[in-house]
């Protein structure tokens, strides 16, 4: 089984950087796209992003559009979420999940699987 674990999440400011990180325990990585949802108290999950097995193909949410960029080394077994412009609404705790493709699933999480624990993001002054 496929085993993700999600990390990097913290306290910023608004208008502030920070990266996330999705890492996978087994090599078969690279067999699946990957999500990114977010979850703040009292709210539906929302996808946030995902990128393909290839990472040709890379699918954004309105709301992070021309803010977030994800990205993926299959080489490490790693998928990142660049989060840039941080607004307070991306306050969540955000999770990273598998999937056989992006443009089948996404935005549903539906059909995506092991998810892993979920990294919390603050973002206040």
């Amino acid at each position: 089984q496929l085993q993700l674990v999600e990390s990097g999440g913290g306290l910023e400011q608004p208008g502030g950087s920070l990266r996330l990180s999705c890492a996978a325990s087994k090599s078969t990585f690279d067999d699946y796209a990957i999500g990114w949802f977010r979850q703040a108290p009292g709210k539906e999950r929302e996808g946030v992003s995902c990128i393909s097995v290839s990472g040709r193909i890379k699918i954004y949410a309105d709301s992070v559009k021309g803010r977030f960029t994800i990205s993926r080394d299959n080489a490490k077994n790693l998928v990142y979420l660049q989060m840039n412009s941080l607004k307070p609404e991306d306050t969540a705790i955000y999770y990273c999940a598998a999937a056989g493709s992006c443009r089948s699933n996404f935005p549903n999480p539906t059909g995506f699987a092991s998810w892993g624990q979920g990294t919390q993001l603050a973002v206040s002054s």
